[in-house]
């Protein structure tokens, strides 16, 4: 179980970056990976702290995840041999420093720029380029630096994927302990209930979660990095991702870059609540009053997308049981689903 040592969240926390690279026992060299915008707005600040400190810093920057990405970083990591890779930015960034240094066998700092999803603490990475389009085993964050201040600067929108991707976790659960009753799957009481607990926060606090307010990012940026720890505990993805994952991915092959990721899993999340007879209005209520999208309209795509997206979805991943391969639907179940929920 691999577990972040050092978890520091608020304001200006970007100046505690080479304290914590101390107490860590890294005093010689790092990498930062970040991508143009990120090194400007977080990276170039990480690069002087550690500089002032002595610290041998280089940077290489990514445009995106995939694997020729973390095949370049690995290159580096060969050619630099630093002490840790630091990794600045949104979700890819992050994803690409998470896998290139577990692949080379040494830890890494993450420093989110946005709170767009779970990625930033989790011991998985999304990376374009394998056979599959979901997300691999890479390693977790040795430590999490997050700097609301920085943070809040981002659009709002990244933060309402943030929610989107938090609630998910309600059905993800749901999921898990179906395929433990049917399919004697591993279960974790304790991964579980991590993950529903920071669900719960998120929608219980949606009234805090708006743009500019500290208190409500706080909240968020908690959830997600208990989300990250209890994929940790659970030594896979299970507690955080179910049949509303595999929708969000079956919409990225159907209708590439139109949503973020966590916007579709809170509207997989509608639909799937509802095929588990739980409150799903409640579900959609919460995300409208984050300013989150609840049909597919608000996603940008067509009526057919979301029909097609759902009938792919548990082809996706065949291993992992959910509540669409025990349904098995038909066509017209998933149209009628999507039309109930006010999806299409």
């Amino acid at each position: 179980m691999q577990l972040p040592r050092e978890v520091i969240v608020g304001s200006g926390t970007i100046e505690r970056i080479p304290e914590v690279s101390k107490r860590l026992g890294f005093t010689k060299s790092t990498l930062i990976i970040a991508g143009s915008q990120t090194y400007e707005i977080a990276g170039k600040t990480a690069k002087e702290l550690l500089e002032r400190e002595g610290m041998e810093v280089n940077t290489f920057l990514v445009k995106s995840a995939t694997l020729k990405d973390v095949q370049a970083v690995e290159e580096k990591i060969k050619a630099f041999k630093p002490q840790v890779v630091l990794g600045v930015g949104g979700g890819t960034k992050i994803d690409v420093a998470k896998l290139s240094s577990a692949r080379q066998g040494l830890p890494f700092i993450s420093v989110p720029t946005t709170a767009s999803h779970d990625g930033i603490a989790s011991p998985v990475s999304s990376i374009k380029g394998f056979e599959k389009p979901y997300s691999v085993m890479a390693q977790a964050p040795i430590a999490i630096i997050a700097d609301t201040n920085i943070i809040m600067q981002a659009p709002y929108r990244f933060v309402v994927s943030g929610c989107g991707d938090v609630i998910a976790k309600f059905t993800a659960v749901k999921d898990w302990k179906l395929a433990h009753e049917e399919k004697n799957e591993y279960y974790g009481e304790y991964a579980a209930s991590l993950a529903l607990m920071s669900a719960k926060l998120v929608m219980k606090n949606a009234k805090l979660i708006k743009p500019g307010n500290e208190e409500g990012l706080r909240i968020l940026l908690e959830a997600l990095i208990s989300c990250g720890v209890s994929m940790s505990i659970a030594g896979s993805s299970r507690p955080c991702s179910g049949s509303e994952h595999l929708f969000s991915h079956a919409l990225d092959m159907v209708k590439p870059n139109h949503a973020m990721h966590g916007e579709q899993c809170g509207v997989g999340t509608i639909m799937m609540t509802r095929l588990y007879g739980a409150d799903w209005k409640h579900v959609r209520d919460t995300l409208k009053m984050l300013g989150a999208p609840t049909n597919a309209d608000e996603l940008g795509v067509e009526r057919e997308d979301i029909i097609k997206a759902l009938e792919m979805a548990p082809t996706i991943r065949p291993e992992r049981y959910t509540i669409l391969n025990k349904l098995n639907l038909s066509r017209e179940d998933y149209e009628k689903l999507a039309e109930e929920t006010g999806v299409i």
